[in-house]
């Protein structure tokens, strides 16, 4: 894999980037994303207003980035879960540890998103839900091909459609780590990825009791 070096001026302006985006986080949490302005955010980052406006055009703009930010980790950290050498099983074990650790890491950020898109007239997310939408779907796809594939190898039952195998898992995941985000003291995301994989590999009914009489 080619290896992207960067400027020292290059990595200050990232780093400018990443704190105007943490304040900006930490004051759309505290007041919500409509009671805060361009000017908090200089602010709040310690930069002129005009250095900010440098980065985003408008607190739209920014918000934006921050929302992306959050899917590109995600598409990272998932990516290298799923692609790194293994066997199907051990592939998605990565994924659903992967997948809590991301989560949990950048729980503020995912629940500044929940919040302000519950509001009707929050309207800036129309075509930014579209591209984390074919996001999900691309990984969707991914894990329904190492269902396929284990399948085809013999590790896993042909109970379902892979595709249909992979959303079962992914809505496990999920609602684990919602289960965690309302309430972390009584809903932990389970530390071994297993505890949710088994609820597909092992299965909740006892075979003999489904048998037809």
């Amino acid at each position: 894999m080619e290896t992207i070096t960067f400027s020292r001026r290059e990595r200050q302006k990232m780093a400018q980037r990443m704190e105007m985006l943490t304040a900006a986080l930490e004051l759309f949490s505290e007041k919500g994303y409509h009671n805060v302005s361009m000017h908090e955010i200089a602010g709040k980052s310690e930069f002129a207003i005009g250095t900010l406006y440098k980065f985003f055009s408008n607190k739209e703009d920014l918000y934006k980035a921050l929302i992306m930010e959050l899917s590109d980790r995600f598409h990272k950290v998932l990516s290298k879960a799923i692609e790194s050498p293994g066997d199907e099983i051990e592939k998605l074990r990565r994924y659903v540890q992967a997948k809590g650790d991301v989560f949990q890491d950048k729980a503020a950020t995912i629940r500044l998103y929940f919040a302000e898109t519950r509001g009707a007239s929050f309207n800036i997310l129309a075509g930014l839900d579209q591209d984390i939408r074919n996001r999900r779907e691309g990984f969707l796809e991914r894990i329904a091909a190492i269902f396929e594939s284990g399948i085809r190898a013999g590790r896993f039952h042909p109970i379902a459609e892979p595709y249909i195998l992979a959303v079962a898992l992914d809505s496990l995941c999920n609602a684990f780590l919602f289960l965690w985000l309302e309430n972390p003291e009584n809903h932990s995301y389970p530390e071994d990825p297993d505890a949710i994989l088994n609820i597909l590999f092992k299965g909740l009914a006892n075979p003999d009791r489904l048998r037809k009489k």
